[in-house]
């Protein structure tokens, strides 16, 4: 009885925080509401609420809650009336699946090297590849312009895929992972006879899946909805990834504008929702310091 009164006590004394992050929460959900909600507009009704902002006529917003005419026809025009949205789809499939799986190709051996040998430069090289990890795009953007141009990639989705596949956010996060599996484990492996690749691929490579994953998660939401290196590095329109796909649509469209980033976000939640505890664990692993 006593430890229910105290449970309850605690409970009352924190129901306040409890009312805040439930506020904080609603915050951020509310423009992913609204979009979804306006997925679901008419053209007229929507003109109508948000053509103020949208240069469409209208002298105020008017915000609804709900749909006061609720149709599908926006998604209907998109997927039966719109190939460049399936082009460009296809596209996003084409740069962004190969880039994850260069990026467990590469990133594992290198990560696993991080982490498990000692070797001349080690620190000085892994400190080199958190620096480049910390710069943004348009630091780089000129040097991978230039050697891009210079291999004859340009425009194409090489041009795109090459740079992620090399990219040093993967190895940082695998690291922490494969570093974190027990040295008596590895000598135990090393008794038994086993070789160097053999204790990789059987040992670290099962141990370190939390890692691999999330780190594969979190590139996919990065470069799912990239947009400046597609703009730098393609100039053709039938090789834009989906991410470039909004920015085409006119006001007159908005309805279909609304439905498209819907049907973007889905993979990308989707992913979110089968990965969450990889990711969790990736995010926390990436505040652990050496």
């Amino acid at each position: 009885m006593k430890s229910l009164t105290q449970r309850f006590t605690g409970v009352h004394r924190q129901w306040p925080v409890y009312v805040f992050l439930s506020l904080l929460a609603l915050l951020m959900l509310f423009p992913v509401l609204t979009m979804a909600l306006s997925s679901l507009m008419g053209p007229g009704e929507l003109r109508e609420s948000y053509g103020a902002v949208l240069g469409a006529g209208g002298e105020n917003i008017l915000w609804k809650p709900l749909p006061q005419y609720p149709t599908l026809q926006p998604f209907v025009e998109l997927l039966l009336d719109s190939p460049d949205f399936f082009v460009m789809f296809w596209n996003s499939c084409r740069q962004v699946f190969p880039i994850l799986l260069g990026q467990t190709m590469v990133g594992m051996p290198a990560a696993w090297a991080f982490a498990r040998y000692r070797f001349p430069g080690r620190k000085v090289l892994f400190w080199l590849y958190m620096v480049l990890m910390v710069m943004p795009f348009q630091v780089t953007m000129v040097s991978s312009y230039l050697v891009l141009s210079r291999l004859s990639l340009m425009d194409t989705h090489l041009a795109i895929c090459l740079p992620g596949i090399f990219s040093t956010f993967p190895v940082f996060i695998m690291e922490k992972f494969f570093r974190a599996i027990p040295d008596s484990l590895l000598e135990a492996a090393r008794v038994d006879g086993a070789g160097a690749f053999t204790i990789f691929w059987h040992i670290g490579v099962p141990l370190g899946l939390p890692g691999v994953m999330s780190a594969l998660i979190l590139n996919f939401l990065e470069y799912w909805n990239a947009m400046e290196a597609p703009m730098t590095f393609l100039k053709t329109k039938a090789k834009f990834p989906l991410s470039l796909y909004l920015p085409e649509i006119t006001t007159d469209q908005m309805s279909v504008s609304f439905a498209a980033s819907v049907v973007m976000m889905l993979p990308a939640i989707l992913g979110f929702l089968w990965g969450q505890e990889y990711l969790q664990a990736g995010i926390a692993a990436s505040g652990l310091k050496e």
